[in-house]
């Protein structure tokens, strides 16, 4: 027997096994302990009501399955010097993360109060749960984690991200049986078709089947192996079933089952590298069945725990005040024979410590969950070399995101292997067209030419699924690794993964507050086909709500741009792709539009947020007695067809222009250190004229970012939740954010002008009742409207 063949022999040995058992063991004590225990961590006294929590909290069920997969994947690593890292798909889990890099070292060399000895496992077991302490399940404060496992759904879309352009990397992904009920997770067994296998590294799923959730059954315990296997066959999957209570049995068996798949994976990435074939593979995939509470209580007061949903959370009830039962929770902790795990000083034994992987192999420490393992900032084209021309401002139309897909495009060619587009099959809709001169799609299923396009095995566009989950949780993975990308969707269906953007802004804000934490190239939203411009379709693609949701989270990982125009949107290109920890949204628009700001103009309005327009104001530089304020693309169009109303018949008014870009540059700093002073708000608004602002939102968003200001003559105009399938123009007429009914209100909140404004009032109200009967007679907006060109004032 040769030198290699003899150690692989090791790795399924009796010996090995006995030692992978005792490391189980010791994962196991340590999570229970976690739960229940603020001191006496090795139970070498009796257990005193001081020694036991107050309220414990935290998630057993799930806790020794995942512990028993954990130690195994170690031994995977260790047998075929592979690079692997774990992400955590149950969700209240959080003890199996902090067990293991507690075991392996690298939890102390993180926190190096945490100590491998009898007084930090002490501290190990008080902060769990506990306040000031770490939480109950997978967060950015434990090492080795990149998911967080507050929400269930997009542990396999987070692992998908994470190898995309990282071809040694597996991720192993435990799906819970809960979480494989979920929409997204669900969706996410298509990932099969996006997986290079040359240039991407793999992704191991293991389906964790318990049994249980919460309290109920869960689907796939109530299915059939033979089912199971055509369900994931007919996915494209090869499936390897795992399963037992007994671990003496259960060891070899799921030894095997990650030999065969791991042998699997390197087969595939082999064949495909030396014969440069992308062709979709099977990958495999783990189902492993053992009972929910695994190793713990069989049964409380006559009803089962062990393998049912009674031991999802506390499985027995003791704590400081109710110490009835804690000769039960000694038994419990004590039938994992601490004595023969940790020495008296509450290190783990060295034969034990042996399983364990080395370096940066484990993985807890695997750089891939802490910022990426070869993070690059972005090669920027020249943003100002896409410029459209606007000497003549108005006259010339371009399509706001066909220019930014040329630029997009260069960005590709500039970053070939850390720059990806994301989205749900909107990317030629939402007019990135031009990307596909530099790429393809990415897609290794089967291709029908000529009828498919822009098709091929390797691309750096993921749109090929219609998935809003799916194409979002890529690209969180695909950030949280360190690179670079965007997500672009109708605005209206932004809102479908508006809770995911909610996890990772909880995640940037919990990692910024740890020094080990390495930062993250931000993620960065695009809604296009926005609510002001549906054309064919209607009330359902009509939500800018995300603009709202978002502006309600922590204001340093939060920006919203509103780019009226092509070179804005340049400049806020070049701006967000340079930031880190942020969620940038980008609201813009697909269709043509009138150019209004030179690229130099553009970028100073970028760089402050903000600025008065002098070319469409004619206040003169003095007091104004209005001001007309924009944030987005129709309303600032909107607002400039009033402006020219209102000058045409009133010249002696004296208006102010303020076109906003970076719309939370508005916030008091009281409530964000980079919103504008009271001296700075007062030099755009004034502290007592009337203002007036056509918003791309809900309007009470503008009303909450003006509260505590000076000035209080607020008017909105913006997004009522009145929508229909109906022209452009329409859209805007039915929400009050078309140019009459901004003029119209222009007038009404001017006390200096009620005497004069009931002629012009009229008019108003007679081109709304033209436009009304035209659009229901000719299906197309007034020519007045579609003809209207900007004139200058002065």
């Amino acid at each position: 027997m040769n030198q290699s063949t003899e150690k692989a022999s090791d790795y399924s040995s009796k010996a090995y096994f006995d030692l992978l058992d005792k490391y189980w063991r010791a994962a196991n004590y340590l999570s229970v302990g976690q739960i229940y225990l603020k001191d006496n961590p090795l139970l070498d006294r009796p257990l005193k009501a001081s020694d036991v929590k107050v309220h414990p909290i935290g998630h057993w069920g799930t806790i020794s399955g995942q512990n028993f997969i954990y130690a195994h994947l170690n031994r995977i690593i260790n047998k075929y010097d592979v690079t692997m890292f774990y992400i955590e798909g149950p969700g209240h889990g959080g003890q199996v993360m902090v067990s293991n890099s507690y075991l392996d070292g690298s939890y102390t060399e993180i926190y190096p109060d945490i100590t491998q000895d009898k007084a930090g496992m002490q501290k190990l077991f008080k902060q769990f749960s506990w306040p000031g302490g770490v939480a109950s399940h997978a967060a950015p404060i434990t090492p080795g984690s990149l998911h967080e496992g507050g929400e269930l759904g997009y542990s396999i879309s987070h692992g998908v991200g994470a190898i995309l352009d990282n071809p040694d990397q597996i991720a192993a992904v435990v799906v819970g049986d809960g979480e494989a009920e979920t929409g997204p997770l669900a969706a996410s067994w298509q990932s099969n078709h996006f997986i290079n296998p040359i240039h991407d590294g793999a992704v191991l799923p293991i389906v964790y089947i318990n049994g249980y959730k919460l309290s109920n059954p869960t689907l796939f315990s109530r299915t059939s192996d033979q089912d199971l296997q055509h369900y994931f066959e007919g996915l494209g999957w090869n499936p390897l079933f795992v399963s037992g209570n007994d671990p003496q049995e259960v060891h070899p068996k799921m030894a095997s089952a990650l030999d065969q798949a791991i042998e699997k994976i390197q087969a595939i990435q082999k064949q495909a590298r030396e014969n440069d074939d992308p062709t979709m593979p099977h990958w495999p995939v783990v189902i492993f069945r053992s009972p929910k509470g695994w190793t713990g209580p069989k049964t409380w007061e006559g009803k089962p725990v062990e393998d049912s949903f009674r031991s999802h959370q506390i499985p027995i009830p003791v704590d400081q005040n109710h110490l009835e039962h804690s000769d039960e929770l000694v038994r419990w902790l004590k039938s994992y024979k601490p004595e023969e795990l940790f020495n008296a000083d509450g290190s783990l034994q060295s034969e034990i410590a042996q399983v364990i992987p080395k370096g940066t192999k484990r993985m807890a420490v695997n750089p891939i969950t802490n910022g990426g393992v070869d993070p690059r900032e972005l090669r920027l084209p020249d943003y100002r070399s896409y410029a459209t021309d606007t000497k003549v401002r108005g006259r010339q139309l371009a399509q706001d995101m066909i220019i930014f897909g040329e630029y997009a495009r260069d960005l590709i060619k500039l970053n070939p292997t850390n720059f990806r587009i994301f989205g749900p099959d909107e990317t030629a809709s939402n007019r990135l067209g031009a990307v596909f001169e530099a790429t393809s799609r990415q897609w290794l299923g089967e291709v029908d030419e000529p009828r498919d396009e822009f098709v091929a095995p390797a691309g750096r566009v993921l749109d090929a699924q219609l998935s809003e989950h799916q194409a979002e949780g890529w690209l969180e993975g695909y950030t949280l690794t360190g690179r670079h990308g965007f997500f672009a969707s109708y605005e209206a269906f932004l809102r479908i993964v508006d809770s995911m953007l909610t996890q990772h802004f909880k995640w940037l804000r919990k990692a910024s507050e740890l020094t080990w934490r390495s930062s993250y190239p931000s993620l960065n939203v695009i809604a296009s086909s926005t609510v002001f411009q549906q054309d064919h379709n209607g009330y359902t693609h009509q939500d800018p709500g995300m603009l709202t949701h978002l502006a309600e989270k922590k204001p340093a990982f939060i920006r919203e741009y509103l780019p009226a125009d092509a070179n804005t949107l340049l400049a806020v290109a070049n701006k967000i792709f340079k930031s880190r920890n942020k969620i940038n949204l980008v609201v813009t628009s697909k269709h043509p539009r009138p150019q209004w700001f030179s690229i130099e103009e553009a970028s100073e309005l970028v760089a402050n947020g903000l600025g008065m327009i002098d070319w469409a104001s004619t206040d003169q530089g003095l007091e104004p007695d209005l001001v007309i304020a924009s944030a987005g693309t129709e309303p600032t169009l909107e607002s400039l067809a009033a402006l020219q109303l209102l000058h045409d018949a009133f010249p002696e008014m004296k208006i102010r222009f303020v076109n906003v870009v970076d719309l939370l540059k508005l916030r008091s700093p009281k409530k964000s250190a980079r919103g504008l002073s009271d001296e700075a708000f007062d030099h755009y608004f004034t502290k007592d004229k009337p203002i007036l602002f056509a918003f791309h939102g809900y309007e009470d968003l503008i009303e909450s970012l003006f509260f505590g200001r000076h000035n209080n003559k607020l008017t909105v105009h913006g997004y009522r939740e009145d929508g229909d399938i109906t022209t452009p123009f329409d859209m805007r007429v039915l929400n009050h954010l078309d140019r009459f009914h901004l003029a119209k209100t222009a007038v009404m909140i001017q006390p200096a002008y009620e005497e004069k404004r009931d002629a012009f009032i009229a008019e108003m109200d007679r081109m709304i009742a033209k436009h009304h009967r035209f659009i229901r007679d000719e299906g197309q907006d007034l020519p007045e409207v579609s003809n209207w060109q900007w004139t200058p004032l002065h």
